[in-house]
C-alpha cells in the first residue's frame, strides 16, 4: 500500500508563506540549476485562444531532493472581469526513488505565486542596488502585490508606484498595499511616470504588447520582467535589452524562445547566438552580479520547473511536520 498526502490550499497557506525561507528555497533551486545534474524538460503548454487561456506543465528533478513535482498551471486572463482569479492549478509530488505519488497539492496556484514572487526577490538581491528604496510595479493583480512584498524582504523599499490597465484596480491595489506594508504606495496613470526615478521596476502582466519603453529607463535601475512566459507575451520593448548593461535570464533556452529575449532576438536588437548568464550562475558565483551602481540591469523570469519542485518539497515537509492535510491510502 502507498500513502499520499492530500493538501488543500488552506493547508498550504497556513504552512508556507512569502518569507525569507521561501526566498532561500528558490535561491537554492537556482543554484542547483547552475551546478549541474538537474533534469528539466521544456515547458509543455496548451493554448485556448478563444478564452484567452493557457495551461503550462512544468517539472524538474533536482539531485539531492527525494521528490520531484509536476505542476499543472492554467492561466485564463479574462477571469478577473467575471470575478474569478486568472490563475489556479495544482502540483503532484512524486518519489524520486520509486515514482510513487507522495502528495497532491491542491494549491490553486498559491505555491506558484509564492515561488514566482520569491524569484523576484532573488533577482533583486543579486542585481539591484543595495540601497534601492523606490519600486515601480506594472500590474495590479495578485503577483503585483506579492512582488512588492518580496522586494521588501531583500531591499529597504520605502515607497512604491503601481500602474495597471484598469485604473480602479490599480487604486485598490495601492490602497491595500499601503495599509498592509506600511509604506507609501501610489497608483499612477501614466506608465512613464511610474518608471521615472524608480530604483527597481517589476513587470507582472500577461501583456502581448510592450509596456516598458527603453527611453524611460535610467542608469542604476534594475528591471525584473516576469510576465512574458509564452511566445506571444511581451512586456519590454526590445530596445530595453539593447540598453541593458547586464541582461540575466532564469533559463537561457526558455528566455530565447518564450521570454523577453525572444522578442529582442526577433527584432535584431540581440544576436541570435549571443550568450548571457543565468540567474543561477550569478548565485553560484560563476558570473558576476551587479558590479557598479550605474549599471542598468535586466532579469528575464519565465518560470522554471526547478522552482516548482523546490517549493512543493518545502510545502510537503512543513505540512507533514505540522500534521496538516489528510492521508489517502491506495
Amino acid at each position: 500500500m502507498a500513502t499520499t498526502n492530500v493538501l488543500t490550499e488552506s493547508d498550504l497557506r497556513n504552512q508556507v508563506h512569502l518569507d525569507l525561507d521561501a526566498v532561500a528555497c528558490v535561491e537554492n533551486a537556482f543554484r542547483s540549476l547552475a551546478s549541474g545534474g538537474v533534469v528539466m524538460p521544456p515547458i509543455l503548454r496548451l493554448d485556448i485562444h478563444e478564452n484567452n487561456g493557457e495551461v503550462d506543465v512544468k517539472t524538474a528533478y533536482v539531485p539531492g531532493l527525494d521528490s520531484f513535482a509536476i505542476k499543472i498551471s492554467p492561466g485564463f486572463f479574462d477571469n478577473p472581469a467575471i470575478g474569478l482569479p486568472s490563475t489556479n492549478g495544482l502540483m503532484v509530488l512524486f518519489s524520486a526513488k520509486t515514482g510513487l505519488v507522495e502528495a497532491l497539492l491542491l494549491d490553486n496556484g498559491y505555491l506558484t505565486d509564492v515561488r514566482t514572487a520569491a524569484a523576484g526577490a532573488v533577482a533583486a538581491r543579486y542585481l539591484s542596488r543595495e540601497d534601492s528604496g523606490t519600486a515601480a510595479i506594472f500590474g495590479a493583480g495578485a503577483q503585483a502585490k506579492l512582488q512588492l512584498e518580496a522586494l521588501m524582504l531583500v531591499r529597504p523599499i520605502r515607497q512604491a508606484r503601481i500602474w495597471g490597465r484598469r485604473r480602479e484596480a490599480a487604486h485598490e491595489t495601492a490602497e491595500t498595499l499601503s495599509e498592509k506594508l506600511g509604506i507609501e504606495v501610489s497608483a499612477i496613470e501614466e506608465p512613464e511616470e511610474v518608471v521615472r526615478g524608480a530604483d527597481i521596476v517589476v513587470t507582472t502582466t500577461p501583456s502581448v504588447e510592450p509596456l516598458l519603453r527603453a527611453d524611460w529607463l535610467e542608469a542604476g535601475q534594475h528591471v525584473t520582467a516576469m510576465g512574458s512566459d509564452a511566445e506571444h507575451k511581451n512586456e519590454l520593448e526590445p530596445a530595453v535589452l539593447g540598453r541593458a548593461d547586464q541582461y540575466v535570464c532564469d533559463r537561457y533556452s526558455q528566455c530565447a524562445t518564450l521570454g523577453e529575449l525572444h522578442h529582442a532576438i526577433d527584432a535584431g536588437v540581440v544576436a541570435g547566438d549571443a550568450s548571457f548568464p543565468e540567474l543561477g550562475d550569478i548565485i553560484a558565483g560563476k558570473s558576476p552580479g551587479r558590479t557598479s551602481v550605474e549599471q542598468l540591469t535586466i532579469c528575464d523570469l519565465t518560470g522554471t520547473g526547478v522552482q516548482d519542485t523546490a517549493i512543493a518539497t518545502l510545502a510537503r515537509e512543513r505540512c507533514v511536520a505540522a500534521g496538516a492535510g489528510s492521508q489517502f491510502v491506495s
